[in-house]
């Protein structure tokens, strides 16, 4: 799947940000400010991992001759660290070759004037070649949004220990500075914090888009700290027990889910998004007390069944980007515009993390549903493409190979089949787009 979705993306797009399969075209879109070649970046370590050697040499070909960063355009600070900064310190971590160490570092710098605000949150969009930035015009007010400057920690760190430049690190610890000491309503986090003040800006709350990779985050800075990074899990603990307390709610049918706070309203509604939130709740149970430990790998297993269920309900048995518990029907969208599926990876990615930590086959066997169910009604003549109902046996295709189908989904299923030492979760650290970083070698910040 991975050679099929990488061959047409370099017979009709390369160099372009994605694959439009349908056409056979490829796609710049507006995320990432004028730079290209989203998929090769993204797709670097995937290919590698997989022994694509040649493949791999061809994505790293490009990226020495034809990836240029002198470009104008507005770009999301959180899509560009997570895809591409992400994806090029990954790949100088599996191979060494300095030419992904030098392109982080460089993008690094440009991100940089993002944080040229009162309180050092960075604002979402930034210019890459002026370095103005200001805020999505959607967001609520100006403000910044949690899972964007939330989802910096891991690969700023990493900036600093391999420049020696300590403006990387200093930026995301003032972010969380600056977290903890704002007021939590009922201790949690609402998605929108103006960059001005330091204040929340709406009470909304979230686990999936908007929220989601925030906490992931804070686990996976203590695990990727050597476990030093002590107020981070102290950060993730009190996280989990107000999520736990306020947001997990379960069903008639008995299905867990994690529902979305509005101002002290439940929405019981949980987007895909949310659906990594079963392999992080399972990453965290492996280091919590003894006490705790099952309780959390149960909670962690009920989460990730759920899931499984809004695929398994499905006509395509693939999930819909949101389902609903508020009506009869449990784990299922109710509303069109929720019905799609992107190629989207949280699934998967919490099936792979509770093969791993459980050895449960059934997450295997779920994983298999995803790969029949990809090849049946995502493959097309030239690639992938996402579907715009699930619950339709002959889907309309959206025309688009999203990278990170390249970088997450099909590296979280190779992974589910592969032994526990390629990528041991002893020694990588995942980023939120699935790029594995080095765990343990942060010297220069711990």
């Amino acid at each position: 799947m991975m050679k099929f979705a990488w061959d047409s993306y370099k017979q009709y797009a390369f160099g372009k940000n994605e694959l439009r399969p349908l056409t056979k075209n490829g796609h710049i879109g507006n995320m990432f400010g004028g730079l290209r070649g989203a998929t090769v970046v993204d797709a670097l370590d995937t290919l590698y991992i997989m022994e694509l050697e040649e493949e791999f040499q061809e994505a790293k070909k490009w990226v020495e001759k034809s990836f240029d960063l002198n470009v104008n355009g507005e770009a999301s600070l959180f899509e560009v660290n997570i895809r591409y900064i992400g994806g090029l310190l990954a790949a100088y971590y599996l191979t060494g070759e300095e030419v992904f160490k030098s392109k982080a570092l460089e993008l690094g710098e440009k991100l940089l004037p993002a944080f040229n605000t009162p309180t050092g949150i960075p604002r979402g969009v930034i210019n890459l070649g002026s370095g103005m930035s200001w805020s999505w015009g959607w967001a609520s007010a100006g403000s910044s949004i949690l899972a964007e400057f939330g989802t910096l920690h891991l690969e700023f760190l990493h900036l600093t220990e391999l420049s020696g430049n300590p403006v990387f690190a200093e930026k995301v610890m003032n972010i969380r500075k600056v977290l903890n000491r704002v007021e939590k309503p009922q201790g949690l986090y609402p998605n929108f914090l103006s960059p001005v003040t330091g204040n929340w800006v709406q009470h909304h709350v979230s686990i999936g888009g908007l929220g989601d990779s925030f906490y992931e985050y804070l686990i996976k800075s203590w695990l990727m700290s050597d476990k030093k990074d002590s107020e981070a899990k102290k950060m993730y603990d009190d996280a989990l027990e107000a999520i736990e307390k306020h947001l997990v709610r379960r069903s008639a049918g008995g299905l867990t889910y994690i529902a979305e706070w509005r101002g002290g309203i439940l929405d019981h509604k949980m987007g895909h998004l949310a659906c990594f939130s079963g392999g992080m709740i399972a990453l965290g149970a492996e280091h919590a007390s003894e006490e705790r430990k099952q309780h959390y790998m149960d909670l962690a297993a009920e989460i990730t069944n759920t899931c499984h269920e809004s695929y398994a309900r499905s006509d395509t048995k693939l999930g819909p980007e949101a389902f609903r518990f508020d009506t009869g029907t449990e784990a299922m969208a109710t509303r069109l515009s929720e019905r799609y599926y992107i190629l989207r990876p949280e699934v998967v990615e919490s099936y792979m993390y509770m093969w791993r930590l459980t050895h449960d086959l059934k997450y295997r066997q779920w994983g298999w549903e995803v790969v029949k169910a990809l090849e049946k009604h995502c493959r097309v003549e030239a690639g992938f493409s996402g579907i715009r109902d699930v619950y339709t046996t002959v889907p309309t295709h959206d025309n688009m190979q999203q990278s990170f189908f390249l970088a997450e989904t099909l590296k979280y299923l190779y992974l589910l089949f592969c032994e526990d030492d390629v990528l041991s979760l002893d020694d990588w650290v995942f980023n939120t787009e699935a790029h594995p970083l080095l765990a343990g070698v942060l010297l220069n910040v711990f």
